[in-house]
């Protein structure tokens, strides 16, 4: 059995890291579409992929699925995302080890959505409501699974204040963390300050920024709304100039985000988390506009 490297050991290399993140799809068609996909990107060789987990555990068997495809089919190392949402421990334990037993060795560990209809009372049970809590008990119970972490770069849309939301990534990291993903973001200087403020707080774990392109005027407006990040001017003026143009406001996402890429790698970051939405164009425009 192939035992995936652990992204922290990856991550103390000498090279900056790729790597991507897919989301299961609803239904067997999605998954055939999603297999044509990951064929056609292990033409630029991520270090890893990352499987979210829809909210509730919703996904919870499709996350599976599409990790053991995306292992077993195209040799991809995989860090499925794990969520509190709707979980006693017994139940992350027991996920947890059904993707060790296939050679898994990194998981997201987050808090995850609270699904529409139920409330935060409802939705935590059995101690668990913080990210830190999934690092936490992953820690105890399987202490070679390597737990990364998310940051938000403007802060998460529910905390009070900068300062609470870097002490909550703290509390995650001083759980057992081994490396944070930041959430989107359009503009550097906003993961550079994240990084300072990290790192005056005592967090000296890796930390991968996450770039997703501007595909789509509509989704990257709903996505900055639901994360808390903010839409650079220069960036809206020119998806307002493409409108309606889908290979325009695609060709401007990209090229943004490239430009984005290139500062970020020649500020010595340790690598950069693709958020592809699937799309397999997207992220060969990238890598074809960052190859040298």
């Amino acid at each position: 059995m192939t035992i995936d490297p652990r992204i922290d050991t990856l991550l103390a290399g000498d090279r900056p890291l790729r790597s991507l993140e897919f989301f299961p799809p609803k239904d067997d068609a999605g998954i055939a579409a999603l297999r044509q996909t990951a064929e056609a990107l292990k033409s630029i060789e991520p270090a890893f992929v990352s499987v979210t987990y829809g909210a509730g555990g919703s996904t919870r068997e499709r996350t599976a699925q599409v990790s053991n495809m995306l292992r077993e089919e195209f040799g991809f190392a995989v860090m499925p995302h794990l969520t509190c949402v709707n979980h006693t421990r017994a139940e992350i334990v027991e996920i947890a080890r059904a993707h060790h037993a296939r050679g898994i060795r990194n998981i997201m560990a987050l808090r995850g959505d609270v699904p529409k209809g139920l409330t935060a009372e409802t939705a935590f049970k059995d101690g668990l409501r913080y990210g830190s809590d999934i690092v936490a008990l992953l820690r105890d119970e399987l202490p070679d699974i390597c737990s990364g972490v998310g940051g938000y770069p403007e802060k998460h849309p529910e905390a009070v204040s900068l300062e609470t939301d870097i002490d909550n990534l703290r509390r995650k990291v001083d759980a057992g963390a081994g490396f944070v993903t930041t959430q989107l973001f359009f503009e550097n200087d906003a993961y550079f300050r994240f990084v300072e403020r990290c790192r005056r707080a005592g967090i000296t774990i890796p930390i991968l920024p996450g770039i997703m392109p501007a595909l789509s005027t509509k989704s990257i407006q709903r996505m900055t709304e639901l994360c808390g990040a903010s839409l650079p001017s220069r960036l809206a003026r020119r998806l307002a100039i493409a409108g309606d143009n889908a290979e325009v406001v695609e060709f401007v996402g990209i090229e943004w985000a490239v430009v984005q890429i290139r500062e970020l790698l020649a500020a010595g970051v340790p690598g950069y988390h693709l958020y592809i939405l699937n799309r397999a164009k997207s992220a060969l425009a990238l890598a074809a506009g960052l190859a040298d």
